[in-house]
């Protein structure tokens, strides 16, 4: 009866994973100030993500957290499918705001490079999220939670920063200042979180995956 509980709670999980996942991409599309630093509006959604993909590993194992992070992938591609449909439908004479429209939704200017930057830094940085994961989970033989969530998710933004900046912004502006601004953003979000996992854990319930 409690691994049916725990594999009900699993859904809720996923959907705010995907969520964020989507939101983040959206709303990357502003940039904002993180203390001296200036980093996409997604930072926060982006880093939930992190958060769920490392509860679901605790409980549920790297198998289907590998596997909800390939969920993720296949969000992100039927999303940017629908906004791009979206976008180039035609559109009414009267309608004045295409440009407005497009610039929000991350159509605008150099569109095609930041969802390629987007896509590989995701997919490459998640999955080193759940290897970590998992790596520090047998050093610590299931012990210090807060550790391997740390350890992992701060590993695996580095990535993410390096990969998604290089790409996108590399020959536009200055990239080490924007690795630096969102990796440090991103390892004082991963701080913050780290009552939350204690807290979803114990929701959830006990392990199902047997180490």
């Amino acid at each position: 009866m409690s691994e049916l509980k725990n594999w009900g709670r699993l859904i809720p999980l996923v959907a705010i994973f995907c969520g964020s996942l989507v939101i983040a991409e959206v709303l990357a599309s502003k940039i904002i100030h993180f203390g001296p630093f200036v980093v996409p509006a997604g930072v926060i959604a982006y880093s939930v993500t992190f958060l769920m993909t490392d509860t679901i590993e605790e409980v549920w194992g790297k198998e289907v957290a590998k596997r909800v992070v390939l969920a993720g992938f296949l969000s992100l591609v039927v999303v940017f499918f629908l906004i791009l449909v979206a976008v180039y439908w035609p559109h009414p004479a009267f309608w004045t705001n295409q440009e407005a429209y497009k610039s929000i939704l991350g159509m605008g200017k150099g569109a095609l490079r930041i969802t390629v930057a987007s896509i590989v830094a995701y997919l490459i940085s998640q999955y080193h999220d759940v290897w970590c994961f998992n790596f520090w989970r047998k050093l610590t033989k299931g012990k210090h939670l807060w550790l391997r969530n740390n350890a992992s998710t701060i590993q695996s933004q580095l990535i993410d920063s390096v990969i998604f900046i290089l790409i996108a912004f590399t020959g536009v502006m200055s990239v080490l200042p924007l690795i630096i601004g969102q990796w440090v953003a991103k390892i004082i979000i991963a701080a913050v979180d780290t009552p939350f996992i204690y807290g979803l854990v114990k929701w959830v319930g006990p392990r199902v995956v047997k180490d």
